[in-house]
């Protein structure tokens, strides 16, 4: 019997990159997951990868509150009840502050804040006692990086939506906690629109700046995650970074 045989999460951006990762890692050990996604190739590839586990995966923009609202229908049918939700959809795209658009300040914080309040907003009351909320923020929400100024902003909010949600929730039994990447190892390094060129130049640039001198793992952000969902049982409020002393101001001696 797995160590979460008994347990039930939700997964939103679970279909690709670190959410698929924590959804796997869930799943390994016995646990049942709703995931969700909006891009159809990965809900596709999703669904083909996790056949015949115990895995519900559901189209869901969260950008779309009608979309969260039907969520929350999917959720209550299928697990009734359920243990952890890692609210981990997101959107970054490095845009120059004097080149953003409406449209991009618009989808960056429908995406990234508005879906991520009101996603917990609706799957709140079905959260057991003793469960757990966790936010994907990022670096970005305490550093300055050209390109991501707008993403970083909304990525500030969530910070603020994790302490305000912990203090909402603690009646109910449910910690509240962030977890904050720094360059992870992904398909996409974090920017989806990027060429395989473009990619490789931004990892070269991170490491390059990076304490550590290289990109996290997927495995040590999953590690890091179901932590915070069922081992830091007196924690809430916190963010927790996973960046190798990116945002710390650590300098690598030497």
């Amino acid at each position: 019997m797995g160590r979460y045989a008994d347990k039930k999460a939700v997964v939103t951006g679970g279909t690709h990159g670190m959410g698929l990762a924590v959804v796997e890692a869930l799943l390994k050990e016995g646990a049942e997951v709703v995931l969700t996604g909006r891009n159809e190739k990965n809900i596709d590839e999703a669904r083909k990868r996790l056949d015949g586990k115990a895995a519900h995966v559901v189209r869901s923009d969260a950008a779309s509150l009608s979309d969260v609202d039907a969520l929350g229908g999917v959720v209550e049918e299928k697990l009734g009840r359920f243990d952890f939700l890692f609210v981990n959809v997101g959107i970054a795209e490095l845009v120059p502050f004097d080149k953003v658009t409406e449209d991009h300040y618009d989808r960056t914080f429908d995406i990234n804040t508005k879906g991520a309040f009101f996603t917990v907003q609706r799957l709140a009351p079905f959260i057991n006692q003793g469960g757990a909320v966790l936010f994907t923020t990022s670096i970005a929400d305490v550093m300055g990086y050209p390109g991501i100024t707008v993403y970083g902003g909304a990525k500030a909010a969530v910070r603020s939506f994790a302490k305000g949600f912990a203090a909402e929730l603690l009646p109910q039994g449910v910690r509240v906690n962030a977890l904050s990447p720094g360059p992870i190892k992904t398909p996409s390094m974090g920017y989806p629109g990027l060429t395989e060129e473009e990619k490789a130049t931004h990892e070269k640039e991170m490491d390059a700046i990076s304490p550590m001198k290289r990109h996290g793992s997927m495995d040590e952000i999953v590690s890091a995650a179901l932590f915070l969902a069922f081992d830091a049982t007196y924690t809430t409020g916190i963010e927790l970074n996973v960046d190798g002393g990116l945002a710390q101001g650590i300098i690598a001696g030497g």
